[in-house]
């Protein structure tokens, strides 16, 4: 019998390979992929509020007959706006979207429709802004859409809820019974869990919202259970071989925190410590470094270096760009220059490096007469060689994949590894997802920095916004040699209709003729040459800039003191965890920064995202919100973690579950860490397929 990962999509009944084409942009590529797409909420349809019934100010669903529809363009914001009125027998409700002319086509009169959104009062009459809508036509559609709790599901262009919804009923009453159950029965007689037959019917159909529950219940712990056998398994793999053993006195590490001519703070210094202890070991130390923009993990990495050269030994620091890796080198190089770190022989390699230079810069490495490397992903080309690496630091984690990290591991005989990530993780995730290194957190910042501020500003007010800062730029001149720098963020490049964003080079152009062409303004990107890119940030760093134009390259690391202002166009399609990003780029200096958000949110999750945003600057804060609207499948994706994404299972809301997952799962990795004995094979093949990089060195043996 075909496993359901290998039909498919396009043999579904209602697909075909057109559609199977629109499937693939949500990831979907087989029967087993589909019936794995999980939705995103349920709306309970069994007993929907008449349109009379309707509270003001609540998110609600209704369903009624559309009596007239009409399109226009607003004269004040040139919007296109489209208005539908829906009836049932005790009233009327209008629905108003922006920008989506096509929906015309959709709203006949006489058709029946359901809309979800928040309900409010305007002109006496009440409304829905930019509602989630089906168009109900079918009796059968009505059978999977109406008098029941209905699925809610991530969509893409071409696909709606309605037809997700029947393909994917179709699909599981065809293949319901090639469904192979992974988990062994005697966890799910053990916790009274659902078979997966049952579980999955119950997600995508639930009879009742308790059934879908236990559906949920026993899909997370499956996820749970089986990912941490693949963390447990490594980190066993890892503790178990000879690593370097990192010697540094009591007065050399003493030594190094006091040279500094600032105080470092008590995190720093407990973290300090945390990592001259693993260094000393005999093993390899893997350690993830979590700190909040501005908290001095980039000192605290550099112990390690100094430890390495004071024991004979080269290091490294791999970053996602040519810009952070440049300022991470200079730096550096200025303490080494003031005598602090004067015996550290420390180099920059990235793609800029080029002919001879690049030649001589790979000899000096193989010979040990590097240090310390700085780079970018020119670190792991094969070219480059170390001749004693034994210690790694992986910065900005979340741009590197757990295959990036193994490929520059490998450049060492077991090194000692320390990540480390400005993305804040909640205590559990970090259980979850690096259950297989120790953890760190610098939980302060250095004293003496200012706060910052957050708004949001619709669309509408970007001329008051831009007031603001020109205001801000106007008092920065009056503080030599200069002060109250901004940035304006933007999430694309070039314009584009399709999404009605303003663009960075187009918007670059306006304010230079328009809006700011009293001041100086800069553009840069992530599509330019990395020594124009670097010209730009000194300009901009030496205040011969005013205000920069940029897209998300400044979401790395990126530190001018004196920028204190910054707008984000178009926030709404960032993710908290962006933004946190970008606006740590300000405040960086003595003096308060402000962050000006300018968006216009359509959607629940866009609107939950601002206002979470605004409401806080803890960076942990911050992560809980996001996990809280995302869920951790959304939050980590695939590509950064080499791992098959969390479907369902989510540490931050079902600590409960992961506990017990995490003790079966350590029961059963304690007494058979390679998953060697015959009653565990069949969970080593589940882990090799699902998670191949997490057990690289297990299955190596």
């Amino acid at each position: 019998m075909r496993s359901l990962s290998d039909i498919s999509i396009q043999f579904v009944k209602g697909v075909g390979p057109a559609r199977k084409r629109i499937f693939q942009r949500l990831g979907i590529e087989s029967v087993e992929d589909l019936l794995y797409l999980f939705p995103r909420r349920y709306e309970d349809r069994r007993n929907l509020v008449p349109i009379s019934r309707l509270k003001v100010g609540e998110w609600q669903t209704v369903t009624g007959k559309v009596l007239g529809s009409s399109s226009r363009r607003s004269w004040y914001t040139k919007k296109h706006v489209l208005e539908v009125v829906l009836e049932d027998d005790g009233g009327h409700l209008a629905c108003t979207w922006f920008n989506q002319p096509y929906l015309l086509n959709y709203f006949k009169e006489g058709r029946h429709a359901v809309c979800y959104g928040k309900v409010d009062m305007y002109k006496n009459r009440l409304q829905m802004i930019s509602p989630e809508w089906e168009i109900i036509e079918e009796k059968e559609d009505e059978r999977l859409n109406l008098g029941r709790i209905v699925p809610i599901y991530p969509l893409t262009q071409g696909i709606t809820q309605r037809f997700l919804r029947k393909t994917i009923h179709a699909c599981f009453e065809r293949y319901q019974d090639q469904l192979t159950d992974e988990l062994p029965v005697p966890l799910r007689n053990k916790y009274k869990l659902y078979n997966i037959k049952r579980s999955l019917r119950q997600v995508h159909f639930p009879d009742t919202l308790p059934d879908q529950e236990n559906a949920m219940k026993r899909i997370s712990f499956e996820e749970f259970y089986f990912f941490q056998i693949a963390v447990l398994a490594r980190r066993l793999s890892i503790t178990h071989k000879p690593g370097f053993a990192h010697k540094m006195t009591d007065a050399q590490a003493l030594k190094f925190i006091d040279g500094f001519p600032f105080t470092l703070t008590r995190a720093q210094k407990r973290v300090i410590q945390e990592i001259r202890q693993d260094m000393a070991k005999g093993t390899p130390m893997l350690r993830l470094l979590q700190g909040d923009v501005g908290s001095g993990k980039t000192l605290v990495a550099i112990f390690g270096c100094v430890a390495a050269a004071r024991n004979g030994f080269q290091s490294c620091v791999m970053v996602p760009t040519e810009i952070l890796a440049r300022q991470h080198y200079e730096n550096i190089s200025r303490m080494i220059e003031q005598g602090h770190l004067k015996d550290l022989r420390v180099t920059l390699l990235t793609s800029a490096v080029s002919g001879k230079e690049k030649e001589k810069l790979y000899e000096a490495i193989r010979n040990g007469e590097i240090d310390l490397v700085i780079g970018t992903h020119a670190l792991m080309s094969g070219e480059v060689a170390f001749k004693n690496l034994s210690f790694v630091v992986i910065d900005e984690q979340h741009k590197f994949g757990v295959r990036q990290r193994a490929l520059l591991a490998e450049k060492g005989n077991n090194p000692d590894i320390l990540i480390m990530t400005a993305t804040p993780i909640p205590r559990t995730l970090c259980i979850t997802l690096y259950g297989d290194m120790d953890l760190s957190v610098l939980d302060e910042l250095p004293p003496g920095r200012g706060t910052v501020k957050t708004k949001w500003f619709s669309q509408e007010r970007a001329e008051e916004v831009y007031a603001l800062v020109r205001e801000q730029l106007k008092a920065g001149r009056q503080a030599p040699p200069w002060a109250g720098q901004a940035y304006v963020v933007y999430p694309i490049i070039e314009e584009s209709e399709k999404l009605d964003l303003k663009a960075a080079r187009v918007m670059f152009n306006h304010f230079k003729k328009e809006t700011f062409k009293d001041f100086r303004v800069g553009l840069i990107h992530g599509q330019l040459k990395p020594k124009e890119g670097q010209e730009i940030m000194e300009q901009f760093k030496n205040g011969k800039i005013d205000l920069l134009v940029a897209t998300t390259v400044l979401e790395v690391g990126i530190d001018v003191p004196a920028a204190s202002v910054m707008v984000i166009e178009h926030a709404e399609r960032f993710g908290l965890a962006q933004l946190h990003q970008l606006r740590g780029r300000i405040g960086r200096g003595k003096e308060d920064g402000s962050c000006l958000l300018v968006a216009d949110a359509q959607t629940d999750d866009s609107r939950q995202r601002l206002k979470a945003f605004v409401s806080t600057t803890d960076g942990f804060k911050i992560a809980q919100h996001d996990l809280e609207i995302r869920g951790p499948g959304r939050y980590f994706g695939r590509h950064q973690h080499g791992l098959n994404e969390l479907k369902v299972a989510n540490p931050f809301t079902q600590l409960d579950i992961l506990e017990l997952a995490r003790q079966e799962a350590a029961a059963l990795t304690g007494v058979d860490p390679k998953l060697e004995k015959e009653q565990n094979r069949r969970v080593g093949e589940i882990i090799r397929r699902r998670y191949p990089s997490y057990l690289t060195d297990v299955t190596a043996g």
